[in-house]
């Protein structure tokens, strides 16, 4: 692999795992909160998924440059992370929390069936495993979409409200990284440019169907992974006291 590819390869891999990690320690947020017992046990499970599918990420990354997983999970700063915008706003009620996670379910569930047939085989392979457990995600989130837009006043109220705040974050999610380029026409990655409508066609209609408003199009598709809303720091703050309490200790 030249050196240019393998860059542009190490970047989407940080990127694919930052945005994993930071969603899981988000769901994470309502272990004992979720509003019934069954959810609390099922939405952990969702966030342990997260967290683990960063680390098939960060593992294929280590391979090509042989950085420690754990090191850039705990001890690089937030301006390191690269992560969507998305991802990194707080938990919020339960309907920003599952509206969230499946404008983010519905979108990896089109990435990664086209990552799938990737050239890498190390990124079709993993694709693959983590396409299997995100069609449980998916039906988890769309259940409870459908669920709360066709329920009561009140909870179509707030899950439209979710949707309207959220849906100007969902065009970062389909930017190309930087030379992004040399992936696709290496047969690396699909072409973030068609994944978006892709996108759509499978949203917009369940939304409508939902009894929800799709809301008009929005967003700075062109805000890069590197600019960051003020809530990612207090959440690796949180998320990396442990660790950085004492950076020597063996776990």
């Amino acid at each position: 692999m030249n050196p240019d590819l393998q860059h542009v390869l190490t970047e989407k891999l940080l990127a694919l795992g930052d945005d994993e990690l930071v969603l899981g320690h988000r769901d994470s947020e309502w272990a004992g909160h979720a509003p019934i017992l069954e959810e609390d046990i099922a939405f952990g499970n969702v966030a342990l998924d997260e967290m683990g599918h960063a680390m098939l990420w960060y593992n294929l990354r280590r391979d090509l440059t042989g950085d420690d997983p754990d090191r850039l999970v705990y001890f690089r700063d937030p301006a390191a992370y690269r992560n969507l915008q998305m991802v990194e706003l707080p938990k919020g009620d339960w309907a920003f929390t599952i509206a969230r996670q499946y404008l983010f379910d519905a979108a990896e569930g089109v990435f990664l069936a086209q990552l799938a047939h990737s050239q890498y085989w190390p990124l079709a392979e993993v694709a693959a495993k983590i396409g299997r457990e995100e069609l449980y995600h998916y039906r988890h989130s769309s259940n409870w979409v459908k669920r709360l837009g066709l329920g009561t006043a009140e909870s179509h109220r707030r899950m439209q409200a979710a949707l309207d705040e959220l849906w100007p974050y969902t065009a970062q999610v389909f930017a190309p990284l930087p030379h992004e380029r040399l992936l696709v026409e290496a047969g690396f990655v699909p072409d973030p440019n068609t994944l978006r409508s892709t996108w759509l066609t499978t949203v917009a209609p369940f939304l409508r169907e939902s009894g929800l408003d799709v809301p008009a199009h929005g967003g700075d598709p062109a805000a890069g992974r590197d600019q960051h809303t003020e809530y990612l720091t207090p959440l690796l703050t949180d998320l990396q006291e442990v660790a950085r309490y004492d950076p020597t200790a063996e776990w």
